[in-house]
């Protein structure tokens, strides 16, 4: 309905067929191919050329599409059996969509959780956790803890970091550093900073654009320093850098500092997600927020046409906006209303 295509991955060339059959006649109108590494190489060429020119809605494939042509009208792939695929495997084949101005979506299909294996039920949850730029580096913090990294001065696998993880358990370590050297007593540390990962999704462009920083590490280590940025006076800090070395910043760059803004007003009321889009949003608190229950019922009486409180620790924002700005805006204004409660 979006006027995109599909990838439908089906990893076994015999029942592939019948997957497509099925598929056909659950969806007749729409228009179905099949492609997997058996075909002939003129066959596959001429398929997977089709289906570049959005002459099928719909390829039925196997693996084979991980490595190939850039299709960016595909913006939508569904795996089944995605437990039986690896964690980098499952990176790459989702990068096959999302390669346009469209939000896209991979849907991964598996049997009930309780029949996979631990394994596999962590590689499925790191794959949902990472859905941001620089995912690949985050996945391969991720594949350490799963295959266990151990002790840092001993064979092994197993201690603090396989028990919290490589990214927390040095993060943590910097963080007690830091503060030994400072003279402090690491007693006093408030280590739930660390662990808070506030999300905040505003459905909004926010990236450093290619044509404004061409160096891909470059960029990664501005994304990295903004992320990890823990006051308003840094993130100012970096932006003035950036204008310095760069130029005047994009409408993207602007709301990607605008977004890590957010994130560091969220953190000290106890939110765990933010998300909003065209037709409102959410703001999900986590278990024991530091904020007063009766600030967060007053605001909501007080605006019922914008927010309505749910069972399940959120409140549901009924108010959408079609403007980036005027997202960022509204969110500003509700953080600034819960805190001066």
């Amino acid at each position: 309905m979006r006027g995109g295509q599909v990838y439908f991955l089906h990893n076994k060339v015999e029942t592939i067929f019948a997957t497509q059959e099925k598929l056909q006649s659950l969806f007749p109108d729409l228009n179905i191919a099949i492609a997997h590494g058996q075909m002939r190489e003129k066959e596959l060429e001429q398929i997977m050329f089709d289906f570049q020119q959005n002459k099928y809605h719909v390829l039925v494939c196997t693996t084979i599409i991980e490595t190939g042509i850039d299709i960016p009208n595909a913006n939508t792939i569904i795996m089944e059996r995605a437990d039986n695929f690896g964690l980098a495997q499952l990176h790459q084949l989702r990068g096959r969509v999302g390669r346009s101005h469209h939000q896209a979506y991979a849907y991964l299909l598996t049997p009930p959780f309780s029949a996979l294996s631990k394994d596999a039920v962590k590689r499925l949850d790191a794959l949902k956790e990472t859905d941001s730029l620089g995912a690949g580096f985050m996945l391969a913090n991720h594949d350490l803890e799963i295959r266990g990294a151990g002790e840092l001065l001993g064979k092994e696998q197993s201690g603090n970091i396989e028990g919290i993880g490589f990214s927390l358990y040095m993060e943590l370590l910097q963080k007690t550093v830091a503060a030994l050297q400072q003279g402090r007593d690491i007693k006093n540390i408030n280590f739930n900073e660390v662990i808070n990962n506030t999300e905040i999704e505003l459905r909004i462009p926010a990236l450093i654009p290619e044509p404004y920083l061409f160096d891909v590490h470059t960029r990664l280590t501005f994304y990295k320093r903004i992320s990890s940025a823990e006051t308003h006076q840094q993130l100012d800090d970096i932006k003035i850098e950036l204008v310095d070395r760069f130029g005047l910043l994009m409408p993207q760059i602007e709301n990607l500092f605008a977004t890590a803004h957010i994130r560091i007003n969220a953190i000290p009321l106890g939110i765990k997600k933010i998300e909003m889009h065209t037709g409102g949003g959410s703001i999900q608190f986590l278990e024991k927020p530091d904020i007063n229950p009766i600030t967060i019922i007053k605001m909501v009486q007080m605006y019922p046409d914008c927010f309505q409180l749910s069972k399940s620790e959120r409140i549901i924002i009924k108010k959408g906006f079609l403007k980036a700005n005027e997202r960022i805006e509204f969110i500003q204004g509700t953080l600034k209303k819960l805190s001066l409660g």
